[in-house]
């Protein structure tokens, strides 16, 4: 065998062990995710809203109020922290949001969640000991929005804008639970 093949070889095989390692240790990369990670955009002329954040399933579980506690600070979503990002400045509920990258943290109630955009970027979403890594001092903004019952089961939590009447909304549901989070762009003043 020549030189160059064996140094093919070794170096595939360091690869192929770093890969098991990585998988074994860090994150398994070769299963399916119990909570798979997405990412939803929302485009409209120069904006470009987007959230990226992992979507647990129901399972038949009881969701809010038992797996999600009511008046408990959540990660919304599993696994990493979810974030929020949006290249233009939005008004939300009357509260300025510049454009940037941002932490979204609720607390779930059955009839009004807390909704908080936080300054800080998380790694993850708990501790070990499954406690939210939150920190409220770089709490940007904290409004409170009412829950709208649904009539059909949504079996995995779904965050995505709706723009069907022209008002803009980040909407999350899961379970028969809903929120809408109403958004405002605001206009770029001209220098």
């Amino acid at each position: 065998m020549n030189t160059f093949l064996k140094r093919l070889l070794i170096f595939l095989s360091i690869v192929a062990i770093g890969l098991f390692l990585y998988s074994h240790f860090v994150e398994d990369i070769f299963s399916n995710r119990l909570s798979p990670k997405d990412t939803v955009e929302f485009k409209l002329n120069d904006l470009k809203l987007e959230v990226f954040y992992n979507r647990p399933s129901k399972k038949g579980r009881e969701v809010f109020g038992a797996l999600v506690p009511f008046n408990k600070v959540w990660r919304t979503g599993a696994n990493e922290a979810t974030t929020f990002e949006t290249n233009k400045n939005l008004m939300v509920d009357g509260i300025y949001v510049p454009s940037g990258k941002y932490s979204i943290w609720t607390v779930p109630n059955d009839s009004v969640w807390k909704v908080m955009l936080n300054k800080k970027q998380y790694p993850w979403g708990v501790d070990e000991q499954m406690q939210p890594l939150w920190d409220p001092n770089y709490d940007l903004l904290e409004i409170d929005v009412a829950t709208e019952h649904l009539d059909k089961v949504v079996e995995q939590f779904t965050i995505a804008f709706d723009n069907s009447t022209d008002d803009l909304k980040l909407t999350m549901a899961w379970d028969k639970t809903k929120i809408a989070v109403p958004l405002v762009v605001l206009k770029d003043k001209k220098e």
